[in-house]
């Protein structure tokens, strides 16, 4: 146990690859009062060091076997109950992760946790106050994460051509379309992002009621 404080509200943010999670998410951290604590589930990928190194090149990540998700579960049923956790940090280069290395993750006032298996795990689902999932069509995924990977990630046209339709689509179609119905709000992800991250707000403001939220000791209201 590494402190104690007030249970952070958890928002629970799932969607297709490049459908805007992430900046909804970021949109949310501005605009929620009091500390907000934004993670992805990229930390809880499997440790592929025991492969070889081409192996592990070869693996599907985006299947969501290949996460921990027990370990979210238990992080997240920890930040629920006011404790800290130490987050492993995942390296995508070598697909392991790294040694000796974790990050300080305290409750704040809200968790937002997106990615895009967040709703798909029965024993994770439960730690969220709030389910969110972002709806974007296929060909606008496609289209952006294809100038993404190539602008910021410097991969070849015809390896993301090779990708999606390889395991980013089939991995979509089976295990994060179907969690679009745990969802207690869907949004768009073809309209703007503030939008989006209103919509959400307002959700967060009607679950919330009337009743001031304590951050840092004092009163504030959504």
């Amino acid at each position: 146990m590494l402190g104690m404080r007030k249970p952070p509200f958890c928002i629970g943010i799932a969607g297709p690859s490049c459908a805007g999670k992430t900046s909804i998410a970021r949109k949310l951290v501005e605009m929620l009062p009091g500390e907000t604590i934004l993670f992805g589930l990229d930390s809880y990928y499997l440790d592929l060091s025991h492969l070889p190194h081409e192996e592990r090149a070869k693996q599907n990540f985006d299947d969501p076997a290949l996460l921990e998700s027990q370990l979210l579960a238990q992080h997240l049923e920890s930040l629920r109950s006011g404790e800290s956790i130490r987050q492993p940090l995942y390296d995508f280069a070598t697909h392991t992760r790294v040694r000796d290395t974790q990050a300080l993750i305290k409750p704040g006032d809200f968790l937002i946790v997106e990615g895009l298996f967040t709703l798909y795990w029965p024993e994770v689902r439960p730690a969220f106050d709030m389910r969110i999932f972002v709806d974007a069509p296929d060909p606008v995924c496609f289209e952006r994460r294809k100038a993404r990977d190539v602008h910021e990630r410097g991969r070849t046209v015809e390896s993301i051509v090779h990708q999606y339709r390889e395991t980013v689509r089939p991995g979509c179609e089976h295990f994060v379309l179907p969690s679009r119905g745990h969802a207690q709000l869907v949004v768009d992800g073809n309209q703007p992002i503030e939008l989006s991250a209103h919509q959400v707000f307002s959700a967060v403001q009607q679950r919330l009621g009337p009743h001031p939220r304590s951050v840092d000791g004092e009163a504030a209201r959504l």
